[in-house]
């Protein structure tokens, strides 16, 4: 029996944004990106900064080429829509996208109005469009800011009205580019948390990218190391960050918890562990075993 097409497949993706200077060679960002991704997966995409993880996920969502410019090569299908044509407006249907920065998404009086933005802009009938903002404000535990100004909540807040504002639309891919960046530990765990919820309940298919290992450990299911432009490597988020070698190629520091536990493997034999509640199964484990 063969394995089902991929929601994301990208092929020899090559692009060069414009050139900043007249007369000047534009820069090449992705030297070949070949990357699968399959229904409901939560893919964490990881890289030194200008690696191109950002003009990856634009390319995903149909942004590079059609509103950059720059010469594009390879392919790049997005739930069976060649991602490179179909128009961004067309492909906003299916793929949401969230930035790091989330007041640079943010431009309406209320949440409420910001979540019912797009839908309205699909001329989505207003009895569907109540039901699609009450839910995602639900999703993302928001409900109760509805009347509230984006402008006056706080970092991971305006983060998660931004994932609301994507879910509205109803997308069966999410794409986040560096979401918990600019917050605080709070933040971060509200973020994360959604997302969990959403690829549990909803199997929506995530690619994110993060520097943020601890979360990428406890939560992705397949990590993508990129490095100068193209996919290095992927796996499972232990097979990569106990591998340190690949970790200092890629220029990504491996979660404090996998030192440790290589550290403790080394010199007492202590089983690995990746998260927090690993770590504290094993150490347990341990402790009970000596007494």
């Amino acid at each position: 029996m063969s394995e089902p097409a991929p929601v994301i497949a990208v092929r020899g993706l090559t692009y060069r944004y414009p050139a900043l200077i007249p007369g000047h060679a534009p820069e090449l960002v992705l030297r070949g990106v070949d990357l699968d991704v399959q229904v409901g997966e939560f893919l964490a995409l990881m890289g030194a900064a200008g690696v191109g993880k950002s003009t990856l996920c634009l390319a995903l969502n149909g942004i590079v080429p059609q509103a950059t410019g720059g010469v594009i090569g390879g392919s790049v299908t997005v739930l069976g829509l060649d991602a490179r044509r179909t128009p961004v407006a067309q492909l906003a249907r299916h793929v949401g996208i969230v930035y790091q920065d989330p007041e640079s998404q943010l431009y309406s009086a209320t949440v409420e109005a910001e979540v019912a933005f797009g839908p309205e802009n699909l001329a989505v009938p207003p009895d569907e469009i109540r039901e699609r903002v009450e839910w995602a404000l639900t999703v993302v535990g928001m409900s109760a800011y509805r009347g509230r100004a984006p402008a006056h909540l706080s970092g991971g807040q305006k983060q998660r009205v931004a994932i609301a504002a994507a879910l509205a639309m109803l997308p069966q891919v999410l794409i986040l580019d560096e979401p918990t960046a600019a917050l605080d530990p709070l933040g971060r765990r509200e973020v994360f948390r959604v997302i969990e919820q959403l690829r549990q309940d909803r199997r929506m298919t995530i690619v994110m990218v993060s520097q943020d290992a601890e979360h990428v450990a406890a939560y992705a299911d397949r990590l993508a190391l990129m490095v100068d432009g193209r996919i290095a490597c992927d796996g499972s988020p232990r097979e990569l960050f106990e591998d340190r070698d690949v970790m200092r190629a890629a220029g990504v520091a491996a979660p404090q918890l996998t030192l440790l536990s290589g550290t403790l493997r080394q010199q007492y034999g202590v089983a690995s562990f990746l998260t927090v509640d690993e770590g504290e199964a094993v150490l347990r484990r341990e402790l009970e075993d000596e007494q």
